[in-house]
């Protein structure tokens, strides 16, 4: 590989000779970048498409700019569960190529993998083209891409080590309330105020309902149908799950939550900033059938799924409240971050009508 050769022009987060001299390293015989470009989509670390002499194409992952919330973002742990994924289990995830702790090289850890050729589904309009079988069938998938993590024997992967499942919900109760704490920091030091007093309440009664432990199982932690790459033939199926930068060893049903918020449906009277609107197009499941497909699949008790859909609730308003603080740094890449804020007190309201209701549906 010749990195003194014309290189494409940098992108943000990518010091584009850097880069090019570490791959000339790391995977001789790879060829020259020949073009880059920040890939549409993730809100939190930061996907890049890389093409290389030959038209060879791989996928390069490094956090996001700005305001990091602690503990948030690693690198390495989303690198070492692909690989472990990636040997014989029946989670679709892409091929890993290499991994990169030098923070010199981009100002980041990062990995790359292969590019995976799949569709990113989220909007209404991207289901233009999709039979309501062809929705079903992608629902299906869905669920049983899920399933499969749930299910994987995390000892003969080498993952039995990969978090404390013991208190793990207390633990995550209070590990984003602090990284909370932090984006309220983050977002006083802009100047900015924000009034939000169900929040605090919400914890609480977070606090008063957690769970006793479940048996350890693999979570991927933002799991979600615009977190995958679908196709559409021969057969709908999920081609790779992605961004498994929250992934760990914990209660299953905490995954299930978080899907079913981000699920939508024709009824639904609000929309979410974040999340695949595309459920809510004829032919997908509904948030009802998903989880019972899901529990068919797993054989768990669903009896408790109010708390974990309002501790999903919970969850994604912190997730998105840290995304705002970075869009009031101006330290985003991409579109549609002014609107990510607005989505926090409809998540709290949210929460707080599940727990009341006593029932997801």
């Amino acid at each position: 590989m010749t990195v003194d050769a014309e290189l494409p022009a940098g992108v943000p987060g990518i010091d584009v000779p850097r880069l090019a001299a570490w791959l000339a390293r790391e995977l001789p015989g790879s060829g020259r970048i020949s073009a880059i470009d920040l890939i549409a989509g993730g809100r939190s670390n930061l996907t890049y498409g890389i093409t290389l002499d030959g038209g060879r194409r791989v996928v390069l992952r490094r956090p996001p700019l700005g305001h990091v919330l602690p503990t948030a973002h690693d690198m390495g742990r989303e690198y070492r569960v692909l690989s472990a994924l990636g040997r014989g289990t029946a989670v679709p995830v892409p091929a890993m190529l290499a991994f990169c702790d030098d923070e010199d090289v981009i100002g980041a850890r990062f990995y790359l993998m292969d590019f995976v050729e799949g569709r990113v589904l989220r909007t209404r309009e991207d289901a233009a083209d999709i039979t309501p079988e062809q929705a079903r069938g992608l629902s299906d998938a869905l669920a049983e891409a899920l399933a499969a993590i749930h299910t994987v024997d995390v000892e003969a992967v080498g993952l039995g080590d990969f978090g404390r499942p013991s208190g793990y919900m207390e633990r995550q109760l209070n590990r984003w309330g602090k990284q909370w704490d932090s984006s309220q920091e983050a977002v006083r030091a802009t100047g900015a105020t924000r009034d939000l007093p169900e929040y605090d309440r919400l914890v609480a009664r977070l606090a008063e309902r957690l769970p006793a432990d479940a048996p350890a199982r693999l979570v991927h932690g933002d799991f979600r149908l615009d977190n995958a790459l679908a196709r559409l033939e021969p057969r709908p199926e999920i081609a790779a799950v992605v961004d498994w930068e929250m992934s760990t060893l914990g209660d299953p049903l905490s995954d299930l939550g978080l899907t079913l918020v981000y699920w939508a449906e024709a009824a639904d009277a609000e929309q979410l900033p974040v999340g695949a609107t595309i459920t809510s197009a004829p032919g997908f499941l509904t948030r009802r059938e998903f989880a019972g497909r899901y529990a068919d699949l797993t054989g768990f008790d669903l009896a408790d799924l109010d708390f974990y859909v309002a501790f999903a609730c919970f969850k994604l308003a912190v997730i998105l409240e840290g995304i705002h603080a970075r869009y009031l740094q101006n330290a985003t890449v991409g579109e549609g971050f002014d609107q990510i804020g607005g989505g926090v007190p409809l998540l709290l309201e949210r929460a707080h009508r599940t727990l009341d209701a006593g029932s997801v549906w």
